[in-house]
């Protein structure tokens, strides 16, 4: 069961949940978005594109990989320092811009899908008992789809990117920014580590955000022998208009994380 906590109490909470039966069975229409890509079809990235494909465990490991399946505790933070703790599970789909967002309160299960920027129900009314006032779901669901996929948007022929020459210091590491072609003001920024060459941070664009969002990935891990490699945490962080990360949002420690089938 979930509980709200404070930061300042001390408290440990440590939750096991078994996702199966209604939640599971949520999201069986999934044709149109477990796809994958040829790799002998796709044009090989060059440049910053290839750096971050390779530091992300390679091309031929995201081409093929239909969907991404993740079990996390979940933190969502409030002003003050308390926070609502649970569980949630997230089924990705790279090359269909799709996450699935499952999670069990006491008054129920719950699924919802976020693709094509919409959020919709898959399950029952799709209620989530808690939910920051200061961070709209879409544009949760929008960063998370961001961080965990972040190499594939560089794949994308409608929207190609550049890369910034000189590397900015960000968090106290370094970083190339990289941003949309024609897009350098109010659109995503993705944030290439000069040192490790991972995109593990994300200024994410979503109009329905009352502040933008930042998005940082940790703890990169591969997915299974010959999968993608991705991050174990992510957290969200409002952010000022001169790209400064204000609160934390959210935190996600991700305790698994596999190949679904």
């Amino acid at each position: 069961m979930s509980k709200r906590l404070s930061e300042t109490t001390g408290v440990v909470l440590v939750m096991f949940f078994f996702f199966a039966g209604c939640e599971q069975s949520a999201v069986r229409d999934e044709s149109d978005e477990a796809v994958g890509l040829d790799p002998e079809t796709v044009s090989a990235p060059s440049g910053f594109a290839a750096e971050a494909f390779d530091a992300a465990g390679g091309l031929e490991a995201w081409t093929e990989a239909k969907k991404l399946a993740f079990d996390c505790v979940v933190a969502f933070y409030e002003p003050d320092g308390s926070f609502y703790l649970t569980e949630q599970s997230y089924v990705v789909y790279p090359w269909s811009e799709t996450v699935d967002i499952l999670g069990r309160e006491p008054k129920g299960g719950y699924a919802w899908r976020f693709s094509n920027g919409q959020m919709s129900a898959l399950q029952n009314d799709g209620q989530i008992v808690y939910f920051p006032a200061s961070l709209e779901r879409p544009c949760f669901a929008q960063a998370l789809l961001a961080i965990a996929t972040a190499p594939v948007h560089f794949l994308t022929p409608s929207a190609p990117f550049s890369r910034q020459d000189a590397a900015v210091k960000k968090q106290g590491q370094w970083y190339y920014p990289i941003h949309q072609t024609g897009k350098r003001s109010g659109g995503a920024v993705f944030y290439q580590n000069r040192d490790t060459l991972l995109v593990d941070m994300i200024r994410v664009s979503c109009s329905g955000a009352n502040k933008p969002l930042t998005v940082r990935g940790y703890d990169y891990r591969r997915i299974a022998k010959g999968g993608p490699i991705v991050p174990a945490r992510i957290e969200i962080f409002s952010t000022d208009a001169a790209g400064f990360l204000q609160e934390r949002l959210v935190k996600m420690d991700c305790h698994t994380m596999a190949l679904a089938k």
